[in-house]
């Protein structure tokens, strides 16, 4: 009735969780597939933070070098160049929060609080110091900027000389970070996943990267687009760590979950629970994919990617230690764990119900298999049923997906592989079509 009453009333409205426009039910979250038309997508473009890191913090802040970034942003540009060539609409990370933050002057007062306290400031100097920098910065969109960039000590220096000088300031270099850059974030994969019409806001496996997720908590609070449509699934508040490198939709009944260094057992069982009691929510079953656990197999799709209706790409490597297990609710409030013992290809032919094929990373040769795997030859980007986006250094694995068919369509990854991370990291699909 609700939804008669919707169409005759006007051509746009909201009831719950999504809109009606020409008489077709519109969620604002809506991916129900890897490989299905890909409609919008969320992407950051990389900043000032990739100049904020230093050899003393790449550990620290999760990198193995430092890229260079005016080609870096020359490839991102380019990544987003055969998006929008594609008819993807693309959406930036810092165009969202910003627009947040114009809605009101709580909003960002509110956000300002609330970052300073996780960036672990806890001296009420420096807290303090830092509060005023930030309010200090008249344009929204620059202090978004501001707080992905990082804060250096020496840049709060006239604040600190209206104050006066402590023992900390005395002995502080003006080099030093009061607030560590985030140069993660242009891996928009990782700190939320869509799933069905709803998310999963994660918490993420280390410190410096759990602070990304802070953007995307408010764009789900706040912004007009998403506030109040969209069901969550995982919290960032959890005691257990997940990301988003590790969520796949493989139907709109079967999402697969990674068991990795950067996502654990007991937070696939949260959202297990949380995706089985949402009564709206098609997904019936969770298939767990316990990959080995080191910085090469960070997340599951670093070894795994789907890239047509009937063909996965995959890591040679994980063949050897991979696991998988059926998770299902008990029709109650409990879980169903079953181990599956068969071949990764016999798995997902069973629950797919189709014949796969399986394309090893670099056809399966193992020193070309390491190579390309190391720059993310099985991290591909699905835009539509045999239509992927890959780096084009992995060039063994690319001629290989052509010959299978796939249409590839190749980017420039000299300084964005540096990262860790190829074009699915690189993007969080919002809307795909629901029909292939």
């Amino acid at each position: 009735y609700e939804l008669a009453q919707c169409l005759v009333g006007s051509e746009m409205c909201i009831r719950d969780r999504y809109r009606i426009i020409g008489g077709k039910i519109m969620y604002p979250i809506n991916v129900k597939s890897e490989i299905n038309p890909l409609k919008k997508v969320l992407v950051h473009r990389p900043g000032k933070e990739l100049l904020n890191l230093t050899p003393d913090s790449l550990e620290r802040l999760l990198f193995d070098d430092i890229p260079y970034l005016p080609v870096a942003q020359e490839e991102h540009d380019e990544f987003v160049r055969i998006l929008k060539d594609n008819g993807v609409e693309v959406v930036y990370l810092e165009d969202l929060m910003t627009e947040v933050l114009d809605l009101d002057p709580s909003i960002r007062e509110r956000f300002i609080t609330q970052f300073i306290y996780e960036a672990g400031i806890r001296t009420p100097k420096y807290r303090g110091l830092v509060y005023d920098y930030l309010t200090s910065i008249e344009s929204n969109r620059l202090l978004v900027l501001k707080t992905m960039e990082g804060i250096i000590n020496n840049e709060v220096i006239k604040a600190k000389a209206k104050k006066g000088k402590s023992l900390v300031d005395s002995i502080k270099e003006d080099t030093a970070f009061v607030v560590d850059p985030m140069p993660n974030l242009y891996f928009t994969r990782d700190p939320f996943a869509s799933i069905g019409n709803g998310v999963s806001l994660n918490r993420m496996y280390s410190v410096t990267r759990n602070r990304e997720t802070i953007y995307a908590e408010y764009i789900f609070e706040y912004h007009p687009d998403y506030k109040g449509q969209v069901d969550k699934y995982f919290d960032r508040y959890s005691a257990y760590n997940i990301e988003g490198g590790d969520i796949l939709n493989l139907n709109e009944h079967i999402l697969a979950v990674g068991i990795s260094q950067r996502t654990s057992a007991d937070a696939i069982e949260e959202l297990a629970h949380k995706i089985f009691a949402d009564k709206d929510a098609k997904i019936d079953t969770i298939l767990a994919f316990d990959i080995p656990v080191c910085r090469a197999f960070m997340h599951l799709d670093t070894v795994f990617t789907q890239i047509d209706k009937d063909k996965f790409t995959y890591h040679p490597g994980i063949m050897g230690t991979l696991k998988v297990f059926e998770i299902t609710s008990d029709g109650e409030e409990g879980l169903n764990v079953k181990e599956k013992n068969a071949s990764l290809e016999r798995i997902l032919e069973e629950y797919l119900g189709k014949k796969i094929t399986l394309i090893p990373c670099a056809g399966g040769d193992p020193i070309g298999a390491e190579r390309e795997q190391w720059n993310d030859g099985s991290n591909t980007l699905c835009i539509a049923p045999g239509v992927v986006i890959v780096y084009d250094r992995n060039n063994v694995t690319n001629e290989l997906l052509r010959a299978n068919g796939i249409k590839v369509l190749e980017m420039h990854s000299a300084e964005l592989s540096r990262g860790r991370g190829g074009p699915r990291c690189m993007s969080m699909p919002l809307v795909r079509s629901d029909k292939a």
